[in-house]
């Protein structure tokens, strides 16, 4: 071979390197944003859950996934702004934690982004999909029901306490469910024959007054609503209701692994799984709308044992044989 035709090859060969080195190169990861009004700590075993669903359809993060984690420490106010700017990176998909806020925001922010929500509220009531076989639109993801378990809640707290107790009603008024849970549970309640004493708390200072005004209003056990402030303060509200000797139920069994007393509803943790499964599946190319809304068809009842003995009381036999979990 000539010199100059070895030359020319050899240029030609150095030229195609790059190209074969790119070709080489694994996919660039998908990315996904993830929003929340609570705080990361909160919510770790939630988000331990979504990885694992995330796992289960092929996605493991730091590998071919990168999620951009948004909290906004019960700073419901924030939600629109973080929601715009995961929309505007642009992410592949959205996934909201835990709120119906933050699924409302992300739809607000984006009619085109995937969004895949966590909501205890019904999502059909508060716009977020057509229907949940049907979600149409860009929007689907799980309920887990955490906001029409009340009236079950109240009639396992009456089993406690005497007839026509009072019994305290726990609300953050800036949670979107706010208002129609309120009037949910007073209606359980008048079913019941039982009194409710309605108490606000919109931020964690605010706690403690609420205790208080149950103990001015004689309340014999407590329901907390579900929301983000009172999950990430659930130590707090287990140390309060304990100093006003105040039997609790709750919305799930983080609470009571917490120190809670009782809690009655579906595992949000599955549900977070179940999210990140959808993620998943829209990362591959699925539709949100071709994606059914999942719905929570297990309910647990979880019992502290301890905390009962440590409020003096002695649980029936009945009760605790309902009780999918005694924690001693």
């Amino acid at each position: 071979m000539r010199r100059r035709e070895f030359i020319t090859l050899l240029g030609g060969a150095a030229a195609a390197w790059p190209l074969a080195a790119r070709a080489q190169q694994p996919p660039k990861p998908s990315t996904i944003g993830f929003l929340s009004p609570a705080s990361a700590a909160s919510i770790a075993p939630y988000l331990d859950g979504f990885r694992r669903g995330l796992g289960a359809a092929g996605f493991a993060e730091g590998r071919n996934v990168v999620i951009e984690y948004r909290f906004t420490d019960n700073e419901l106010d924030r939600l629109p702004a973080l929601a715009a700017e995961l929309a505007a990176r642009p992410v592949a998909v959205i996934v909201t934690g835990a709120a119906t806020a933050a699924a409302l925001a992300a739809k607000a922010a984006t009619s085109t982004i995937p969004i895949v929500f966590t909501v205890g509220a019904d999502p059909v009531k508060f716009g977020l999909v057509d229907s949940m076989n049907r979600p149409g639109g860009n929007v689907t993801g799980v309920s887990f029901l955490s906001n029409v378990l009340m009236a079950k809640q109240l009639q396992l707290l009456q089993a406690l306490l005497p007839a026509r107790s009072v019994i305290g009603v726990l609300v953050d008024p800036g949670n979107p469910n706010a208002a129609s849970d309120t009037r949910a549970v007073q209606a359980a309640a008048a079913s019941l024959g039982l009194q409710v004493q309605i108490v606000n708390a919109g931020a964690e200072p605010d706690i403690a007054a609420a205790f208080d005004g149950l103990a001015r209003a004689r309340s014999a056990a407590l329901i907390v609503l579900p929301d983000t402030l009172f999950l990430g303060t659930r130590g707090r509200l287990a140390e309060l209701a304990a100093a006003h000797r105040l039997p609790a139920i709750y919305s799930n069994r983080l609470y009571v692994e917490d120190g809670g007393l009782m809690s009655y509803g579906s595992n949000p943790i599955d549900a977070f799984r179940e999210a990140g499964i959808y993620a998943g599946r829209i990362l591959r190319g699925e539709k949100p709308s071709d994606l059914p809304v999942v719905q929570s068809v297990k309910f647990e009842l979880v019992i502290n044992l301890k905390t009962a003995k440590a409020l003096g009381f002695d649980l029936p036999p009945t009760l605790l044989a309902l009780a999918d979990e005694v924690i001693e």
